[in-house]
């Protein structure tokens, strides 16, 4: 809300910037935490940065890309996610065992300076500088004129979180206790998972260019359900991959179109604040969804916990996008 309403106002290169040093430093400094009560300050105040930083950067992407090449480029945001993923997966076993995880913590430090300065380089959109409001006032009666679709966008963003981490959070568990994967075998198969990710963010992303943006999203949906047989019941770990690969190509598929869909259903003038604070009520509101699925797995086993809770959410993404509404290839 803060730094959503602080960009919107003012630009998004300088809150932006913000964001990157405020949530790498509070990061860096995480693993000096001398007790548990200073580690929780810390990761609180390293969700405030983090928490303002996809709002602004998914506008800025939005309001930069050109019209035609949205649908793409939101794509491409969207697979920073899974590129992050994957290379966490890949460091986890060989940084960890000889420096520690407190090492992990520091990684973010490396991307903050490429970032900052990317930023400074980077012009303020002209989107930007044609519905910029003229005071908080006028950023907080946008919100308020819109809150139906606000409602409706928060709802989508909390199914889409379940989907995602419903789909993402427990399965290295699962693997582990499921099939006895060791922890170089799970970090293996994220790392394969993921290239299925983005692969999925892209190709999706750009086919709503195409279809729309709900189409692609239902379409995405689609894959995930083939897949869900083999992802949750699958007995040997050639189909557990391939069904895990497939299910992460839909799962980041339909988060591929999401930068693009927020932004053009969002009122011009709170373009950072409205998508970002959307998507980080629907984390907040779809966070208990892995807690749901562990406490499921007591009772039906873990395969039919993952598999039923991921077909509820499924379903309710089918309902929700085939009722909901569309600007695809709003003028910005």
């Amino acid at each position: 809300m803060l730094l959503g309403s602080l960009a919107d106002r003012y630009g998004r290169r300088g809150p932006l910037i913000a964001c990157v040093l405020f949530f790498s430093i509070v990061s860096a400094l995480t693993p000096f935490a001398p007790n548990y009560h200073a580690f929780l300050l810390l990761r609180a105040l390293y969700g405030v940065g983090m928490g303002g930083y996809w709002g602004i950067g998914a506008s800025l992407v939005m309001e930069s890309s050109p019209g035609p090449w949205r649908g793409l480029f939101s794509g491409i945001l969207q697979a920073g996610y899974s590129a992050g993923y994957l290379l966490a997966a890949a460091v986890m076993p060989v940084i960890v065992p000889r420096l520690g995880w407190q090492s992990v913590f520091l990684g973010g430090l490396l991307l903050a300076g490429p970032i900052v300065v990317l930023a400074l380089l980077a012009r303020e959109p002209q989107a930007w500088s044609a519905s910029r409001p003229g005071g908080f006032g006028e950023v907080a009666r946008g919100v308020w004129h819109h809150k139906g679709q606000f409602i409706y966008l928060v709802a989508l963003m909390t199914a889409i979180t379940c989907f995602s981490h419903g789909s993402q959070d427990l399965y290295p568990d699962f693997l582990r206790t499921a099939h006895a994967f060791t922890s170089l075998a799970i970090s293996n198969l994220a790392i394969l998972y993921n290239v299925g990710a983005i692969a999925g963010a892209l190709a999706i992303g750009h086919l709503s260019e195409k279809i729309g943006r709900r189409w692609a999203v239902m379409a995405a949906l689609c894959v995930a359900l083939v897949a869900l047989p083999a992802w949750a019941f699958a007995a040997s770990a050639v189909a557990l991959t391939a069904g895990a690969i497939v299910m992460q190509f839909g799962v980041q598929g339909v988060f591929g179109v999401i930068p693009a869909h927020l932004n053009e259903l969002s009122p011009p003038s709170v373009r950072s604040l409205f998508p970002g604070v959307v998507y980080q009520l629907g984390m907040l509101i779809g966070a208990p969804s892995v807690g749901i699925e562990y406490a499921l797995q007591r009772r039906v086993g873990y395969g039919w916990a993952l598999a039923g809770f991921e077909i509820v959410t499924i379903v309710a993404l089918f309902l929700l996008c085939g009722l909901g509404p569309e600007r695809t290839g709003r003028e910005f």
